[in-house]
């Protein structure tokens, strides 16, 4: 029989890929418990096998008042065990080599946290889906799904480990297909020079299912990081992007300079100035008017990937706009601040130096009266002067002026040969000179 048993047990240790050595220990430990319960076992006792004969002793030892062994070891193994240690082991092994199967699960992915994994879709429902990893099965929910991705069963994807939780029925694998893990893990896989160290990814920013921006960085002078990502007419690259359903992927190259990182992550567009306000993590970026919108993106997508790539808050303007902004903030304004008067309800304007509240009628007055004066010319030759007095010229050569009082003056000049040929237009000049 100890030679059935142990042939029996090198095969079930073969057919579940485990070592004897599990196999004699849950043997072992059944032993054990069955001795402790038949009746005059000494309650610290323990079973040792010896692999090559199968042979199995139960040894025990005294304990004193306060629980703790002393004395020597003894051998107590009852003389009819066998027969006991052939059911023992019939009711134990399974469950044991399902324990130990769990266990083994466990430290396979335990330590695999953070890495990329191949399954097939078994099934789906509305809040998790299936993947079959294989030996064991990997929970893909609902919020770590990509919006709008629904592959059909038992179709092959990759996903990310995202965590490895132990449970009584086994380990419990979550993955993610919206992580940006996955996508520096599908550039191992598709990039030689990431996976040896050449190039980096410095940093990643994504919307699954939409866009998603990598900044990538070379160690190597003579490798181009953006080259090496893309590949040959885009191979390396298309690939991802397959694996992913059809997700964007834009690829810049990173930079320790903010403006020149600023500017390449704001790509495809044409970025003309970055100004870095480092006090409040700000970077002022303008572009020219006809790249705004590409800048901005669909609904803000490109700005906001590129803020997070960077880690900068992106303010983006035209040329337009940002001349605008810098004339009026070269207009000498008065200081102060338009207030609410507590007793007429009204907003006032308050100067900054200090005096009387002034209404939005007396502002105005005072803001006319600023000025110097109107000026007002037309093609006609029509000139209007405010400056203690009124005056109003055209190129008919009729003239007003009012200083103080009011003079009149009209002259109509005509030709040298005219003047001489009527005496009724001569009286006339000379009763209007």
């Amino acid at each position: 029989m100890n030679a059935e048993m142990k042939e029996a047990i090198n095969a079930i240790a073969a057919d579940k890929g485990m070592k004897p050595d599990v196999l004699y220990a849950v043997l072992a430990d059944a032993l054990e418990s069955a001795y402790k319960k038949m009746p005059g076992a000494y309650e610290y006792a323990w079973v040792t096998i010896d692999p090559d004969t199968m042979e199995y002793r139960v040894i025990a030892q005294e304990l004193d008042d306060e629980g703790e062994p002393y004395g020597d070891e003894f051998e107590v193994t009852p003389d009819n065990f066998g027969r006991i240690a052939a059911l023992a082991f019939k009711q134990v092994l399974v469950q044991g080599i399902r324990e130990e199967e769990r266990e083994q699960k466990y430290e396979e992915y335990a330590g695999r946290e953070g890495d990329i994994v191949t399954g097939i879709i078994q099934q789906s429902d509305s809040r998790y889906t299936l993947l079959d990893l294989g030996r064991v099965e990997a929970l893909l929910p609902r919020a770590e799904q990509v919006p709008n991705e629904r592959p059909d069963s038992n179709t092959r994807i990759k996903a990310y480990i995202v965590e490895v939780r132990k449970t009584a029925k086994g380990p419990q694998i979550v993955v993610s297909r919206t992580h940006p893990g996955l996508i520096k893990r599908l550039f191992e896989l598709e990039v030689p020079e990431i996976a040896d160290g050449i190039v980096e990814i410095r940093s990643c920013a994504r919307e699954p299912g939409h866009r998603t921006k990598i900044a990538v960085w070379s160690n190597d002078p003579n490798v181009d990081p953006v080259g090496a990502c893309v590949g040959a007419s885009g191979a390396r690259v298309r690939m991802i992007v397959n694996e992913l359903r059809g997700e964007k992927i834009d690829i810049v190259p990173f930079s320790e300079e903010p403006e020149e990182f600023v500017s390449k992550a704001l790509s495809p567009a044409k970025v003309k100035e970055v100004r870095i306000d480092m006090e409040t993590g700000t970077a002022d970026v303008i572009v020219p008017d006809y790249q705004l919108s590409l800048a901005i993106g669909k609904e803000g997508q490109n700005a906001r990937l590129s803020a997070r790539l960077t880690g900068w808050r992106i303010d983006i303007k035209s040329e337009t706009q940002q001349a605008e902004e810098d004339a009026y903030e070269s207009v000498d304004w008065a200081e102060g601040e338009w207030i609410v008067d507590p007793e007429t309800g009204e907003q006032v304007w308050q100067p900054a130096e200090g005096g009387p509240a002034l209404s939005a009628e007396e502002w105005g007055a005072t803001s006319e009266s600023d000025s110097g004066g109107e000026e007002v010319s037309d093609s006609g030759g029509e000139e209007v002067s405010d400056s203690g007095g009124e005056e109003v010229s055209d190129s008919g050569g009729e003239e007003v002026s009012d200083s103080g009082g009011e003079e009149i003056t009209t002259q109509i000049e005509t030709d040298k040969d005219s003047s001489e040929d009527s005496p009724e237009e001569d009286g006339l000049a000379s009763t209007n000179g």
